[in-house]
């Protein structure tokens, strides 16, 4: 009776053992990230799909889905209420996102959100068709620009260069909110005169538009971006990024991040930074912005504390 006793309690344990196995295998399985993007004319977008499909090659038992959306805002108020592992934002909507910035459209301080790493800059890119005569920032009064969606981070960066530029919305022809796409689109037929799109340089939407329409870059001047301040730093867009852009424009930079949530495992943030790190070539491949995201710049300007995930690779990798 003893043996047989001792025998039930080893298989007792055994299955046990064998459960919580399977249960571990089973979370693994089911490891969902969603990474949260932007609009599919922009550079999130792609760099997202391109992301997602590292994830699910490299983090074992992962299930990543990348997501459109109206980018940083968005993104971020999406995090915060747990529906994405990881988002795409500006760095002055990240900033903003921190403090509860209600103008920018955050409510309250998003305190569930974490830096994960600094990406590459966004160019504010203003670009105007020939035919409009626009050439300076002065000349966009009276005239028909879009801004980007509502309170998305492009349409912040619109805000925050025009008051210091001394221009307000009330100054333009008219103001429309749209996406990029939806920008050019109106662009090409006339409906509109500029628009402001804040991206990697080389974005589909205004190599589209310099394939249909002769247009002009509107340079930001640098007396401009000093005047509206961090995060903004001076930035150019080189010649033949664009269609018969046949010079180098002066203009405003911001840097983008990768944020996550505070409530995600170490190991998942770990392996979502490792992982993109040791695969740029493929993100690269997707878009030429990412050409610029290095290592060595991975903390810098970090408006919120990083996620211990990522700060363990970093430490890893010697980034102090």
């Amino acid at each position: 009776m003893k043996a047989r006793s001792m025998f039930a309690r080893l298989a007792a344990v055994a299955f046990a053992a064998t459960a919580s196995l399977s249960l571990t295998v089973g979370a693994r399985a089911d490891e969902f990230i969603t990474v949260l993007s932007g609009g599919t004319s922009g550079v999130y977008y792609p760099l997202g799909v391109a992301l997602a499909k590292i994830y699910g090659e490299k983090i074992p038992g992962a299930r990543p889905t990348v997501q459109a959306t109206k980018a940083s805002v968005e993104n971020l108020n999406l995090l915060q209420q747990g529906k994405g592992e990881v988002a795409f934002t500006l760095g002055d909507s990240l900033a903003a996102a921190w403090k509860g910035d209600a103008e920018a459209g955050f409510k309250a301080p998003l305190t569930k959100l974490r830096g994960m790493t600094a990406i590459y800059s966004n160019y504010i890119q203003i670009v105007a068709s020939k035919e409009s005569g626009i050439k300076t920032l002065a000349d966009l009064k009276g005239k028909r620009l879009s801004v980007g969606a509502p309170k998305s981070g492009t349409e912040l960066n619109a805000r925050a260069i025009l008051a210091a530029a001394g221009l307000t919305y009330a100054d333009l022809g008219k103001v429309e909110y749209l996406s990029f796409g939806e920008s050019v689109e109106l662009m090409k037929n006339r409906q509109l005169d500029a628009t402001l799109q804040s991206a990697g340089l080389g974005v589909a939407s205004i190599r589209d538009l310099s394939t249909s329409v002769d247009i002009t870059v509107v340079e930001i001047p640098k007396a401009v971006i000093e005047k509206a301040g961090a995060p903004f730093v001076a930035g150019e867009i080189p010649a033949g990024t664009y269609g018969k852009q046949d010079t180098a424009v002066h203009t405003a930079a911001v840097v983008n991040y990768l944020a996550t949530r505070a409530d995600l495992s170490d190991d998942l943030v770990y392996q979502m930074t490792k992982s993109l790190y040791e695969s740029l070539p493929e993100l690269q491949a997707a878009h030429a912005a990412a050409k610029a995201i290095k290592l060595e710049n991975a903390k810098i300007g970090m408006p919120l504390p990083i996620h211990p995930g990522a700060a363990k690779y970093f430490a890893e990798k010697g980034l102090k």
